[in-house]
């Protein structure tokens, strides 16, 4: 009897038929493995056949992943031999590899004097290197990456070639003889020797650059120096935001951070993100007035050949103009940033597809998603349920993302970013068009959010699609029911900063009864005015003493913009977001003036929180309670009093407001027989997170490998149209 197998998951491009040809070799057993455009196919037939599939889920290469088996029994063939053949273009839905950092073999091989690639700045293997932001179609083959224009050497191919070589078929394969390039341009025009330790010495003079990475370009400065970063925030028009801190290893980042054995973990593995830590030592101009840093290591070769020649870690954040696309090409940046940097390093490959960097934080042993894209995605689900309708989800308007769905499959595009310019729609446009290019794939119907004026909402209507739309707060409980496969009823709590609600207000602090049908909205925060709109957002003065105003006159007048709102009627939009609350309390207890950057208020408050002031376990308040639930109303007015009555107390306000959001997710939990849900931007705080998970006493759910925030709603659309 013969075995035919179809293996899907991420099985293009990682060392996954060597490691087929070399189990089969070893068990003696004859037929064949391709690529094909579904997976992977192999035929097998010998007597250790049954033991193959134990075999290779034990010896799977390090980037591969399996999600579904398909075995067929056929009749025998009588094959002579085990070989690999060539790709077959079949229906294309295999899942692409994200790009993953240059591994440990490819390191001691890059430091080895004796080896071809010494020093080799684009050295890479089947276990590492581009994947995503270089392909252009599938299957994952050379002439179908940026990498085609690059002939191989006879070395090169040979190593190719071989099924016993850690590059066989490593597609991004090349050498000195035959591969990119690095180029350095700079006001001293383009550099031609010692490239990489002329980049060293332009950072150690305090001088600004832009370095070509995996899927964009990095902004980098010295760290340690102070006039450099603002410089550099001067240029950029950046004044507050904090940036990222590439450091040389793990043991550079102890230095300078307090970190967990989980964090380190995460910070070293072979994804390399951004990975948000608690502050040991300041750096002035980094990330000013909060106490955590975005630290990450170096995941290319030429950032570990940069190491090589500098004992500071660098600034390295994404190089872009604020709300637009990381840059991917040398005109691009030097068009738009021409006047930002000092100098560039640039190569030869092309980046096809833009990918920033991640940005995850940990919460004890699990992660919290921020920003899904270098090194995660695009990320793929196998749901093992077919549906007909081809689904397109296009996501909200802040940290876009989309998401497909097909047969039996959800992918889930990396971080495409806030759709406020020209530039950042017509990527969310190229996106699309990418993906429906790599997996042929023409959509059935579209999803997305009730919005009428995101740019997500507005592509769709000229698209002459069924287009369904579903509601912002609900679409994010859905993509945490998605990624961890949930069924049936949960209690829901979609706490964000924004989303267009059923009765036209502006939600945020939503709770749900909810399931993958449908939901019921029975619990909301008390409606305020959103003055002043969208500057509102950043500016929460007007906002702030105006809440304040409709709670206690007296208080309000504390504040010289009281004279401003006194006499201002409640006709603007109104809300419940909970995001809209923490720049309120940010603001009436003096942790910001205004919010210089999103998530700052949040962050200020977070900083000041003292788990001390919890008692016994308890979550106590030093005034009693300071909310109400009546109805399906929560009412906070007295913890606004509460905040205005003790401003300037940072760190009694903290503990009291964060305690009691808490207080009343827990309060609202145990009223319902119901597991929990957990989604939504302000879950992104650690520290309300943690609060919660210590102190409820049910099965709680909430976004780990997909983001938290509105990067998941897309997500959320296709679990709900996929219950269509």
């Amino acid at each position: 009897m013969r075995y035919k197998y179809l293996i899907e998951g991420i099985v293009q491009g990682v060392g996954f038929r060597p490691t087929v040809y070399k189990i089969a070799k070893n068990l003696n057993l004859k037929g064949f493995v391709l690529n094909a455009g579904s997976g992977v196919i192999i035929e097998i037939e010998g007597e250790n056949k049954d033991k193959f599939i134990e075999n290779l889920k034990t010896h799977l290469p390090p980037l591969a992943k399996i999600d579904k088996i398909t075995l067929t029994k056929l009749d025998l063939k009588n094959y002579k031999t085990f070989e690999i053949k060539d790709s077959l273009n079949t229906s294309k839905t295999t899942f692409i590899s994200p790009d993953k950092a240059v591994c440990e073999d490819c390191l001691k091989e890059m430091f080895d004097k004796n080896n071809k690639r010494y020093l080799y700045p684009f050295i890479n293997c089947t276990n590492c290197g581009p994947r995503y932001t270089i392909i252009e179609n599938i299957p994952y083959d050379r002439e179908n990456t940026s990498m085609r224009v690059f002939e191989m050497c006879e070395d090169c191919q040979k190593e190719y070639t071989n099924p016993f070589d850690r590059r066989y078929h490593a597609e991004p394969i090349s050498c000195y003889k035959c591969g990119p390039e690095i180029r350095i341009e700079s006001g001293e025009g383009r550099i031609n020797n010692e490239k990489i330790k002329k980049v060293a010495e332009f950072l150690k003079e305090g001088k600004i650059g832009a370095i070509k990475g995996l899927g964009g370009f990095h902004l980098v400065c010295d760290a340690t120096n102070e006039k450099a970063i603002q410089t550099l925030r001067q240029r950029k028009n950046r004044p507050y935001k904090p940036f990222g801190l590439m450091f040389k290893n793990i043991d550079e980042v102890k230095k300078y951070c307090e970190i967990t054995e989980f964090e380190e973990k995460q910070i070293t593995s072979i994804e390399k993100p951004i990975v948000v830590v608690k502050k040991k030592k300041e750096l002035k101009g980094i990330a000013d007035n909060i106490d955590r840093y975005g630290v990450f290591l170096p995941y290319t070769p030429i950032h570990y050949l940069l190491f090589e020649y500098i004992d500071f870690p660098i600034v390295a954040t994404s190089a872009n103009i604020s709300n637009e696309p990381i840059i991917r090409d040398f005109n691009e940046l030097k068009t738009k940033l021409n006047n930002v940097v000092d100098f560039v390093l640039d190569y030869n490959r092309e980046i096809v597809n833009s990918c920033d960097d991640s940005v995850i934080t940990c919460l004890d042993n699990k992660i919290i998603t921020y920003r899904l894209a270098r090194g995660y995605a695009p990320k793929s689900f196998n749901l093992n349920k077919k549906i007909k309708p081809k689904i397109l989800a296009l996501g909200a308007n802040q940290k876009n993302t989309i998401s497909l769905s097909f047969d039996d499959k959800v992918i889930l595009s990396p971080h495409i970013g806030d759709l406020l310019t020209i530039d950042s729609i017509e990527y969310f446009d190229r996106t699309i068009n990418l993906f429906k290019k790599i997996y042929s794939f023409e959509p059935d119907i579209l999803i997305g959010d009730l919005h009428p004026e995101y740019e997500s909402t507005k592509w769709a209507k000229n698209q002459n699609l069924p287009f369904y739309q579903i509601q912002h707060h609900y679409a994010h409980i859905l993509s945490a029911m998605l990624e961890h496969n949930l069924k049936g009823n949960f209690l829901a709590f979609s706490f964000d900063g924004t989303g267009y609600g059923d009765d036209g207000n502006i939600w945020g602090g939503e709770v749900f009864i909810a399931n993958e049908k449908g939901y019921k909205r029975i619990y909301h925060f008390k409606y305020f005015s959103l003055v002043g709109g969208e500057k509102g957002i950043k500016n929460p003065s007007l906002m702030a003493v105006n809440l304040l105003k409709n709670i206690d006159t007296n208080l309000a007048q504390n504040y010289k913009e009281y004279n401003l709102v006194k006499n201002l009627k409640n006709n603007f939009l109104q809300t419940s977001s909970i995001g809209r609350i923490f720049d309120i309390v940010a603001f009436l207890g003096r942790f910001i003036d205004k919010n210089e950057y999103e998530g700052y208020s949040g962050m200020r408050i977070e900083k000041y929180y003292n788990k001390l002031r919890v008692k016994n376990g308890e979550l106590r308040m030093e005034s009693g309670e300071l909310y109400e639930i009546k109805n399906n109303e929560i009412n906070i007015d007295k913890l606004i009093k509460f905040v205005a009555q003790n401003k300037g107390n940072l760190e009694l306000i903290s503990t009291t407001f964060l305690n009691t959001l808490a207080s009343i997710i827990i309060e609202i939990s145990k009223k319902f027989d119901l597991d929990i849900i957990l989604s939504g931007g302000v879950f992104q705080n650690k520290t309300l997170m943690q609060i919660i998970l210590k102190n409820i006493d049910k099965k709680v759910y909430f976004n780990q490998t997909t983001p938290i925030n509105d990067g998941g709603i897309s997500l959320g659309q296709v679990y709900w149209g996929r219950n269509i």
